[in-house]
């Protein structure tokens, strides 16, 4: 599970995060939706560790990410955004290397990793440098990656960028099947329609607040909005309606 407490970061004057509460209970698929700038980045780098928060507390699986960081990580998988790989490593080796940090290697390891590129269809690739991997098969390596130490919990910021369809309807399904098992996973990401077909909760959050918070009834019963689909859920909680009629009186 996930659980913030008083989330709040902070640079210099600037406060990217304020007061953020939210807990993903196990089994649960939820979505953390906003504008550019709202925070979300942010909120899944202090969950990862990379960040430090200013104020609030972070609990992964269980454990304090400040206070018992090797714990809490371990428990971790992260896909990143905009993630950094070694271009002189093939994919094989890349996926021995994370699996080292994670204290795993040996024959486990091995069959591990030749099950994720199988799924992936990336075994023909398994001793090509990733210098020579396509921006779809990096994010495929990088999936492969947060997934090799079997993890509990999955913080990924905008998961399909790259993908082909076939790539991005296997993701969901692989995400599908995390959760059922008793798997968390916190999702960011642009696209919408893959948010509301995905989460079983959704949050958004605009300049570092949570503004609404629920299933998609409770975002309909927040908004006042009928049978409303997220897009305009979200537009309106978070002042989108204002581009549309500046749009509207461009056109005219």
């Amino acid at each position: 599970m996930i659980e913030l407490r008083n989330l709040t970061k902070r640079y210099g004057d600037f406060a990217a995060l304020k007061n953020v509460h939210l807990t993903v209970p196990r089994g649960e698929l939820y979505g953390l939706l906003g504008p550019n700038g709202a925070g979300k980045t942010t909120a899944l780098r202090v969950i990862a560790g990379i960040l430090q928060p200013s104020e609030g507390t972070v609990i992964v699986g269980g454990y304090d990410v400040q206070k018992e960081p090797e714990r809490a990580k371990s428990r971790l998988g992260y896909i990143p955004d905009r993630p950094f790989m070694y271009e002189k490593l093939t994919g094989g080796e890349f996926l021995q290397f994370v699996a080292g940090l994670y204290g795993q290697n040996g024959a486990d390891v091995d069959r591990r990793i030749d099950e994720l590129l199988s799924v992936w269809e990336l075994t023909a690739w398994r001793d090509e440098l990733l210098e020579s991997y396509s921006h779809g098969m990096r994010q495929k390596l990088i999936i492969s990656s947060a997934l090799i130490h079997r993890p509990e919990v999955i913080v990924v910021d905008e998961p399909l960028v790259g993908l082909d369809p076939k790539a991005a309807r296997l993701l969901k399904d692989i995400f599908r099947g995390f959760v059922q098992r008793g798997g968390t996973i916190l999702m960011c990401t642009h696209t919408l329609e893959v948010a509301e077909a995905l989460c079983d909760r959704i949050a958004i959050i605009q300049d570092g607040e949570i503004r609404a918070e629920g299933t998609m009834d409770d975002l309909r019963r927040e908004a006042q909005s009928g049978e409303a689909r997220l897009e305009e859920i979200f537009l309106k909680l978070t002042g989108g309606h204002a581009v549309r009629e500046l749009l509207e009186v461009l056109e005219t």
